[in-house]
């Protein structure tokens, strides 16, 4: 299963400070990805991390690469709600170049 995962830099999860939740969402990711088998995919080979912090560079990416993958992960829906919300359009966009869109929580 080939997929990409998102982490969400803005949110606090439980109260906890930006680092901490940052940290949280990455180990719980990192252990679906190593339980589920999943192979993380790079599209940008220039950019710093193998996930995505920023919708619109990955939707920038999906269009670019025009490339239809297994799944989008991401920690929970929540991690994504405020997106979501503010450009309905563009979450819908790339939600089409996903099979399923999973979260681990």
């Amino acid at each position: 299963m080939k997929g990409i995962y998102y982490i969400n830099e803005q949110i606090h999860i439980n109260d906890f400070s930006r680092e901490e939740s940052i940290e949280i969402q990455k180990q719980a990711l990192l252990n679906y990805i190593e339980a589920a088998r999943m192979e993380p995919v790079k599209l940008n080979p220039y950019q710093l991390y193998t996930h995505y912090t920023i919708p619109h560079a990955l939707l920038y990416d999906l269009r670019l690469h025009k490339r239809q993958l297994d799944c989008l992960l991401m920690y929970s829906r929540n991690s994504i709600d405020d997106f979501a919300e503010t450009y309905p359009a563009r979450w819908l966009i790339i939600k089409s170049y996903f099979n399923r869109i999973v979260t681990v929580v």
